[in-house]
């Protein structure tokens, strides 16, 4: 359980910050992250990462389907949670 905990927190970490390099590179006119490759980390447990990172950065606010996909996964990943928290 240890692993898997530290798994989540590294890939939320990576997410955050690969969402600021996107930004970087929207402003340089550059190659951009696809955003399916933000949404299959999001599903793999990166939502909150990827989320935390698009407000805080200003990045991809005013996609409606990325924001609300992002709140979709942070709910979907906080319902398996509790369903194998013991207790």
């Amino acid at each position: 359980m240890n692993v898997l905990v530290f798994v989540l927190v590294a890939l939320n970490i990576f997410c955050f910050f690969l969402v600021k390099i996107d930004k970087i590179k929207a402003k340089r006119h550059q190659w951009r992250i696809p955003e399916r490759t933000f949404f299959i980390l999001a599903f793999l447990g990166g939502a909150l990462g990827v989320y935390s990172g698009m407000r805080l950065f200003r990045h991809k606010t005013k996609h409606i389907y990325f924001s609300w996909g992002m709140v979709l996964l942070i709910v979907f990943h906080g319902a398996i949670i509790y369903y194998l928290l013991p207790g």
